[in-house]
């Protein structure tokens, strides 16, 4: 019978995203889960496709045939085509969108065709058409259409060449090119014949000989070994193989940029406290117990959570079972990395965007190989091509980073349940400031909760202070540091300690204005104010990239002179240097970790003592552990504080009680200082305490008050037009369809609609934007009125050019 595959095509847009069913050619041993080409559409362009399933199917002579199969093994299993669904369904993305982000980058295809005479192919009489045959007939061999067309001055699908292919003069030939190749090692063994020197048939020189015992002796190895360790050139192997005695092949390697390496230490040998053994012990009954169940570690800062991680993870692998351990940044991975490196070696993978495309993708191989057992990464690590998976650990679970905003606008969290229901797995969600939903979860008995009260060893939290900087004094040593803040840093260096200061702000002067009429440079692509860089000395945007000299004239004016405010990072590490002339002091913003293994780099320099003062944005705020940091500073709090969004509040606590944390983790004990105008502002003095529990208290009431989450589900709608009118009338006819449909067949299904009203940053990138936020239980009949309004929306012709983004983890207030 003949058979049917069920494909999902890349490039299609949401109003005709749907799975396509093709005719199997013969002998093709297309499985679901690998990557087909298709004619699509009316004109049959070859398009690229994932096949989903497989099936038998009587009448499947009208179909039209698949062209190619470019996977010969299926790169996604049963589990992740599931997972691509899920991702559909609850992210509103299109199917192919879910298929790239289960894969790495570097395993992308691209598809090449080429054009040769036929055989005994005519000379055509046409003066055009004679230039393609001489051409062709002159190169002897299939010629790329790219090369083709440039030689000959013709555009894609010229006239004259599809004419000759009518006619059978040229064969156009499709072919599937790998964007990056595989890793190949070119290794060296006997002829199975031989067994001993006897058994070699020619006479050997004495080189050769040398060869041909070494690989007696180590049955095969890589040509670089044989030539190096027999002392031999490659030539003598090369004549070993003509003569028969010899034979090369390859071999895929992994390339990683990781040392390889056993592991260096037992992570059963990790001594626990009482309070963490406690944890690591009901972890461990939860694990075994092989149901999918979700368990939240909740421990001070310093509490030795990642002790606790370690020895489950141990645990976990001891059962034979997979583990993925994610962390909310790039920054965190590398102290991370080590210590995992250090405990497991070689069967630790990485997954994050910091590696090179060549090494994610030898990594996610690895991985779907089977050899690593444990995968460390960024948010991206969760659909890891990992089977029997016994544990996934998202560290600092409260961070926005997990949150994709890119589609699929999935949540790592949701993503790591999902498949730890899949796997029968424990999913550990952990960190000393939890997110609010997480925390109220597990005080309602949904999530295991284990909590570590204490510091580990000998280190206690550090003490405290809240500076106003309203009452600093007019003729300050320094406008973002405090007199206090700098006494303390020079009590810090006179001991040989080291500091850190956080500044949620990258660039030197953060606003500029025209000195005579105040009008703000901004950013002609987006609604923002230009940052100033002293790096480069231009003005720059940091959403779309923008750049501007500092000295242009004012639109409205045009005057050239500008007034300078605000302090970046660049600029209060220009006051640093001048402050304390002899401190070594280093920034880490995104200015100076662009370059790769940067943040390695600088955190081992750190570490060694290096350097004195670490000035910073939020990533040097988390999950870091340094042991001479005894004082830590954060400058302009109230930039935090009051962001247009209702996490605001959760997310200055965390930043702050988090890089407070960063201070006094060993025996020397450590202080903080928080510099603000609003030292009333109760969140600080919450943070400054490290007291949790009564954050939550404060802030789980105004959520049920206001009614957000967790006592709601918040969908975002966006829309994104060049024209504002359009755009805003776009969104009113999308409200408009959405209260009569959910009015019409969905009675009783509770909403709260807010907006449609403009994004905090009307323009982005050129283009406008508008939003509304529904207030909902994103259950199955939610998302089944909101397909039906996106559905409604694509077919609608005047509504095409503004695009519309449905997003089910919203975190705005509108």
């Amino acid at each position: 019978m003949p058979l049917v595959a069920r494909v999902v095509v890349e490039n299609a847009a949401q109003s005709f995203d749907k799975i396509y069913s093709y005719r199997v050619p013969e002998g093709m041993p297309v499985r679901p889960g690998c990557r087909v080409t298709a004619p699509f559409g009316a004109g049959n362009r070859t398009r690229f496709g994932l096949a989903v399933a497989v099936e038998e199917e009587p009448d499947a002579a009208g179909l039209k045939p698949l062209a190619t199969l470019v996977d010969p093994e299926p790169l996604l299993s049963d589990k992740l085509l599931s997972l691509v669904f899920w991702l559909r369904d609850n992210t509103f993305c299109t199917y192919f969108d879910a298929v790239k982000a289960l894969l790495p980058p570097g395993i992308g295809v691209e598809l090449e065709y080429t054009y040769e005479l036929s055989k005994d192919a005519p000379a055509p009489e046409d003066p055009e058409e004679r230039r393609v045959f001489d051409y062709l007939a002159g190169r002897g061999k299939p010629v790329r259409e790219e090369a083709l067309l440039a030689a000959l001055g013709f555009e894609r699908d010229a006239p004259v060449l599809r004419e000759l292919c009518a006619r059978g003069t040229l064969q156009k030939a499709q072919e599937v090119r790998r964007r990056v190749l595989d890793g190949k090692l070119v290794m060296v063994r006997l002829d199975g014949e031989i067994g001993e020197l006897s058994d070699v048939r020619v006479k050997l020189t004495p080189k050769q000989k040398a060869v041909v015992e070494l690989l007696l002796q180590v049955g095969e190895a890589s040509l670089k070994e044989i030539c190096y360790f027999a002392a031999v050139g490659k030539s003598v192997v090369d004549r070993l193989v003509s003569a028969g005695a010899a034979r090369l092949f390859t071999r895929e390697i992994y390339r990683s940029p990781y040392a390889e390496g056993p592991a260096r230490e037992d992570a059963a040998a990790i001594v626990l406290t009482e309070e963490q053994n406690a944890a690591f012990e009901r972890l461990c009954g939860l694990a075994d117990s092989r149901e999918a169940r979700t368990a939240l570690l909740y421990g001070v800062t310093g509490s030795g959570k990642t002790e606790v991680f370690l020895r489950t993870i141990r645990h976990v692998l001891d059962g034979g079972r997979g583990v993925i351990m994610m962390v909310p940044e790039i920054s965190l991975t590398p102290q991370m990395i080590d210590r995992f490196r250090r405990y497991f070696g070689g069967r630790v993978a990485v997954l994050h965007s910091g590696l090179s495309m060549t090494e994610r993708l030898d990594e996610w191989k690895r991985i779907k190989n089977g050899g690593a057992s444990i995968v460390v990464g960024t948010r991206s690590a969760v659909f890891a091509p990992m089977e029997n998976i016994g544990l996934i650990v998202i560290d600092e679970e409260q961070e926005g980073t997990y949150k994709s905003e890119m589609s699929p606008r999935y949540h790592a969290r949701d993503v790591a349940r999902f498949r730890a229901a899949q796997e029968g797995a424990l999913l550990l969600l952990a960190s000393a400031t939890p997110s609010v939903e997480s925390f109220h979860r597990a005080r309602e008995g949904r999530y295991e909760l284990l909590t570590l009260k204490n510091r580990y060893g000998a280190a206690r939290l550090p003490d405290v202070a809240i500076l106003d900087m309203a009452a600093q004094p007019l003729g300050a040593q320094s406008a973002s540091l405090s007199e206090q803040l700098i006494a303390e840093l020079q009590r810090n260096l006179d001991a040989g300690e080291q500091s850190i200061l956080l500044l949620n702000r990258r660039g030197y002067n953060t606003l500029v204005k025209c000195a005579v009429c105040s009008t703000v440079a901004t950013c002609p692509n987006c609604s923002v104010a230009l940052t100033y860089h002293s790096a480069n000395g231009h003005l720059m945007c940091h959403y779309c990239g923008y750049t501007a000299r500092p000295d242009e004239s004012c639109p409205t004016c045009g005057n050239k002179f500008r007034r300078f405010s605000g302090a970046g990072t660049q600029k209060v590490e220009q006051e640093l240097c001048e402050l304390f002339p002899d401190a070594r002091v280093l920034r880490m913003d995104m200015d100076t970790t662009m370059a790769r293994f940067s943040h390695e780099k600088h955190f081992s320099d750190i570490l060694a003592g290096k350097y004195d003062i670490i000035i910073g944005t939020q990533m040097v705020a988390k999950g870091l552990d340094f042991p001479n940091v005894t004082l830590v500073g954060v400058l302009s709090a109230d930039s935090a504080l009051y962001a247009q969004d209702y996490r605001s509040f959760e997310r200055a606590f965390s930043l702050f009680t988090q890089v407070v944390g960063r201070s006094g983790r060993a025996e020397k004990a450590g202080r903080a200082y928080i510099q603000t105008f609003t030292p009333e502002n109760p969140v600080i003095a919450l943070a400054a305490a490290q007291d949790y529990d009564g954050f939550y208290a404060e802030e789980i009431d105004s959520r049920r008050i206001h009614l957000y989450p967790p006592f709601c589900d918040m969908v975002g709608i966006g829309f994104s037009g060049l024209e504002y009118a359009r755009t805003k009338e776009a969104a009113r006819q999308f409200l408009a369809e959405f209260a009569r449909r959910a009015k019409a067949d969905y009675a009783g299904l509770p909403l709260r609609v807010l907006g449609p009203c403009e994004s905090q940053i009307v323009k982005l990138a050129g283009k406008y934007r508008f939003r509304m936020a529904v207030k909902c239980r994103y259950d199955k009949r939610t998302r089944a009125l909101l397909r039906g309004t996106a559905d409604w929306y694509f077919s609608q012709p005047a509504l095409r050019g503004v695009t519309l983004t449905v997003d089910p983890k919203y975190e705005s207030s509108i």
